[in-house]
């Protein structure tokens, strides 16, 4: 099975900056396009950010601008640069192969909070 190691959430103000980063077990990494998503508070968990194997990326406008993905092939990493972040940034965000509507497991996840 799969696993997602992510890291580099936490406590911020708002106009802050945070690098994400989350590791994946095994050999599907590279063969894979990878996502970013974010789970607020009472809200559902959504798509922030992909990037395909090419390194083709994509970004839900609210993100557009500030926030930058990338991936590691070697080191079987995907980033999440977050810049200019508002309190509405604030979740727990997560990282997986799958898109939306078709992931199977989770990783722990990595808290985000922007204060105002």
């Amino acid at each position: 099975q799969v696993q997602f190691v992510e890291s580099g959430g936490g406590l911020v103000q708002t106009g802050g900056s945070l690098r994400l980063s989350c590791a994946v077990s095994g050999t599907i990494f590279r063969f894979s396009n990878m996502y970013w998503y974010r789970q607020a508070p009472g809200k559902q968990r959504d798509l922030v950010a992909s990037i395909s194997t090419g390194g083709t990326t994509t970004y839900v406008d609210s993100v557009k601008g500030r926030f930058t993905i990338s991936r590691d092939n070697p080191k079987n990493t995907v980033y999440l640069q977050m810049n200019s972040l508002k309190p509405e940034d604030t979740a727990v965000y997560y990282c997986n192969y799958r898109p939306p509507a078709t992931v199977r497991s989770w990783g722990q996840g990595s808290q985000v909070t922007v204060s105002s």
